[in-house]
């Protein structure tokens, strides 16, 4: 069955509200009977307009200029009725004056995005993930006000010169809190976030392109923290007189010999801790950061001291193997704990981490792909840059005992040394 549609342009005056001689000028789209008006945001004396032919009388400037704007207004509309045709959309009269008006296009913001990821993350991210997100949201919403001075935007006003401009937005903003300006990698990890952002709405078809499609983020090569056997031993064998620092000494060293992170220690439980396959104990409980299941033998040091705070009241309270105390509070600790055992690298949690990886594991003999599975990496890649560590290790040891060697074959070298 063919259905046959009738469609009309009629430009008029709405004399119904005329004032001072002047009424407002509209199009009236007619489709099938049914009717659109558009507003054209103009005013015109009624004596000017000749409702026969559509259009105002005479050849004067404003003449022109008025009948010009009418000829471009209609060619809009046909240009809006052909795009739905081809597009096989219904055709009615107020599907073409959205599509003229544009209103039927849905411009998102930057701030829409936001608040989509937002909503969508609070299941799928940890909370110290999360907060890493809201923080980046924060100096793009800094940005937007210093550089286009608006405190939203469409996303399909991105583009690859707006990524440039925020990379040196970033690079060169100054901090009220503390005095240091962002280091590269850090620059980097608020692109990736933005750019993550970005791609999500890409795949919501809420943009038609790209923007980061020809943007790479380059990061500096940065050798992991950790400690040496020395340094590890200096602090183990420590002993505090103040509970806050003993506690924090052992946290630290449980983490150096089972690889777990700050959140996976603090929120240990009983019930993470089962027999494994060799009826020795393991950890076996998924990683909070990543939701992989973790699978750590016990080794004895690591056993001591889950069996020292088992009967802890603190522990009992929270349902845990140890003590709750906060990252920041832990972190700010490991700083006397530093000074005290005489270590001068930046001792932070996470450096107990790095150090279980290099020094208890890699260094030892254990193969990469053990150490892989045992902190809970998803790609070997991640692990291999402990690898390097290691590889940085052999060679300055290598170079030692060269120059030792040499020393033993050519006397005379050695004097020339002293």
């Amino acid at each position: 069955m063919k259905t046959a549609t009738t469609f009309s342009i009629l430009f008029w005056l709405k004399q119904s509200k005329a004032k001072n001689g002047e009424a407002a000028l509209y199009a009236r789209l007619t489709v099938n009977g049914k009717r659109a008006e558009i507003s054209l945001k103009r005013k015109i004396k009624i004596t000017n307009w000749n409702a026969t032919k559509n259009c105002v009388k005479g050849t004067n400037q404003e003449a022109r200029v008025v009948n010009e704007h009418l000829n471009q207004v209609y060619k809009g509309i046909i240009q809006a009725k052909n795009e739905l045709t081809l597009e096989k959309k219904f055709i009615t009269s107020q599907a073409i004056k959205s599509r003229y008006l544009k209103e039927d296009e849905q411009n998102h913001t930057l701030n829409d995005i936001i608040k989509y990821h937002n909503d969508d993350m609070v299941n799928k991210l940890k909370w110290g993930t999360q907060k890493n997100y809201f923080t980046t949201q924060k100096y793009i919403s800094k940005f937007i006000k210093k550089q286009f001075n608006t405190s939203d935007m469409y996303l399909k006003q991105l583009d690859y010169n707006f990524i440039l401009k925020f990379e040196k937005f970033l690079k060169e903003y100054q901090p009220l809190d503390h005095q240091k300006k962002m280091g590269n990698n850090s620059v980097m990890k608020h692109i990736e976030r933005f750019r993550k952002m970005i791609t999500l709405s890409f795949k919501l078809e809420w943009i038609d392109r790209d923007p980061f499609i020809n943007f790479k983020a380059k990061f500096d090569k940065v050798e992991r923290g950790y400690l040496t056997e020395i340094e590890l031993v200096s602090i183990e064998e420590k002993q505090f007189s103040m509970p806050r620092l003993q506690l924090v000494k052992d946290l630290f060293i449980f983490s150096c010999y089972t690889g777990l992170s700050y959140i996976d220690v603090i929120n240990l439980t009983e019930e993470n801790i089962n027999l494994g396959i060799d009826g020795e104990l393991w950890i076996i409980k998924k990683r909070e950061k990543t939701n992989k299941l973790l699978r750590i033998p016990i080794l004895p040091k690591a056993k001591v001291l889950i069996e020292k705070y088992k009967i802890n009241p603190k522990s009992e309270i929270n349902g845990t193997v140890f003590p709750k105390i906060s990252n920041q509070k832990l972190n700010s600790y490991l700083k006397e704990v530093a000074d005290i055992c005489g270590i001068t690298k930046n001792l932070t949690f996470h450096l107990a981490r790095h150090t279980f990886a290099t020094t208890v594991t890699l260094t030892n003999g254990v193969p990469i792909e053990t150490v892989s599975q045992l902190l809970g990496h998803s790609r070997i890649s991640t692990t291999q840059i402990y690898a390097k560590v290691i590889e940085r290790k052999v060679s300055d040891d290598m170079a030692l005992l060269r120059t030792q060697l040499e020393q033993k074959t050519n006397p005379s070298r050695k004097k020339e040394i002293l």
